[in-house]
């Protein structure tokens, strides 16, 4: 890692194996940041829509041309501007991604056109029984004012205007948070994204947007319960069930993590044992933690018909019990153990994959030997260590339990 005249990071993972690159430039400007709900992910999406130089219909075919692809999104914490291309076109291709992160133009056309495609997108996926139990379980477990709770808002959306993407981007779209990750064949690229990227410097041209100063959410108790959420005409029912989590960077994420794949995290799990081989209520059904920067989520989830939405409930709490109650055997440990194993060694594949675990690591503040420890962990952990862990974390009665669609006359809000 190195620090460039602007206060940019630069991270190199280098693998000469194959000719191409990928660089992303990884920046504090996600939900996390927003002084209103929505304008990250806008922000984040015209920056390729026109700059004070080239249309977006320019920047579309230069990236063409070359054979590359480029591309930003914002997240919950971050926003990531993604480029990949041939190592040898790299050169040419560092003006245009300095010229989108320093000097996206927010052309006035191409923002509404934005703005109603976005809207006309969510209002497909809000029919969608399992967007609508994902949107509610993440308020409920967050808090609806919060960046990981706050549900999609088209009123306000459609509401942004130019001058207010220009005041966040001012504000958010600084250097000197930025972390670069460049990868693949970099030997001759690094200088060159040094030199480049190294002088860029922040917009000018426009009154940066205060950012808010939201403190970590408070470690609260997990809200727990169940919540029915009413998805007109639909004769499917999408469950999700979970709890906040530890932390990554907790002593017993290895162990956490091996007992949530043997829940529902690998084909062979307790949950889809139960639900999809035995009782063929789902296609799938599946249970794994998500770890944003300030909070972590354990979340199992399924699509099921939706006179099945309360047995599959039942089953469940079931499964979690199970774990509490009874050791695991030595074969089904062993079977666990080796597939978790031969996953973190064949993830690592590729130097892009190598790449996103390093970020990984980076972003979440997790020690160096993080991958390391995980593996020496899961190899040495007991049958006793597991059972005691779901004693503590899978207790049914702290769950909370989001249903949208279907009929189950039983749930409450």
């Amino acid at each position: 890692m190195s620090t460039l005249p602007n206060s940019a990071r630069l991270h190199l993972l280098a693998n000469d194996a194959q000719p191409v690159l990928r660089l992303q430039v990884v920046l504090p400007a996600g939900k996390r940041q927003e002084p209103q709900p929505g304008i990250s992910q806008l922000t984040a999406r015209m920056l390729t829509e026109g700059t004070a130089t080239r249309s977006a219909r320019e920047i579309a075919d230069m990236v063409a041309f070359y054979g590359a692809s480029l591309d930003c999104e914002a997240g919950p914490d971050r926003t990531t501007l993604t480029l990949y291309c041939l190592a040898r076109y790299l050169p040419d291709l560092l003006p245009l991604v300095t010229d989108v992160l320093a000097a996206p133009s927010f052309p006035e056309t191409e923002l509404r056109q934005l703005q109603t495609r976005i809207s006309q997108n969510m209002r497909v996926e809000r029919q969608k029984t399992s967007y609508r139990a994902s949107e509610e379980f993440n308020r409920q477990l967050f808090g609806a004012e919060s960046a990981y709770g706050r549900p999609f808002d088209e009123a306000s959306f459609t509401a942004f205007t130019a001058a207010e993407l220009r005041a966040f981007h001012a504000a958010a779209y600084a250097p000197a948070g930025a972390e670069l990750f460049l990868s693949g064949d970099v030997a001759a690229a690094a200088a060159a994204v040094a030199r480049q990227l190294g002088q860029w410097q922040p917009a000018t041209g426009a009154v940066p947007a205060a950012l808010p100063t939201q403190p970590p959410l408070v470690p609260e108790p997990s809200p727990t319960g169940i919540v029915s959420v009413p998805v007109e005409g639909s004769i499917q029912a999408s469950l999700r069930v979970g709890r906040r989590w530890p932390a990554p960077t907790e002593a017993q994420t290895p162990e956490l993590l091996l007992l949530v794949k043997i829940l529902g995290g690998y084909f062979g799990s307790r949950l889809m044992k139960n639900i999809r081989e035995d009782k063929g209520f789902t296609y799938g059904i599946h249970a794994s933690v998500v770890a944003r920067e300030q909070a972590t989520a354990l979340v199992i989830g399924t699509d099921v018909n939706g006179e099945s939405a309360g047995a599959t409930r039942f089953e469940i709490a079931a499964e979690l019990t199970r774990l509490q109650q009874e050791p695991l055997d030595d074969d089904e440990l062993e079977t666990v153990k080796n597939y978790t194993l031969g996953k973190l060694l064949g993830e690592t594949a590729t130097v892009f994959e190598q790449a996103d675990r390093y970020r990984y690591v980076v972003l979440q503040g997790l020690r160096p030997d993080y991958y390391a420890n995980l593996v020496q962990r899961t190899q040495a952990v007991t049958a006793a260590e597991l059972q005691a862990l779901a004693r503590t974390y899978l207790s049914p009665a702290d769950m909370l339990t989001v249903v949208a669609g279907g009929e189950v006359p039983e749930l409450v809000c």
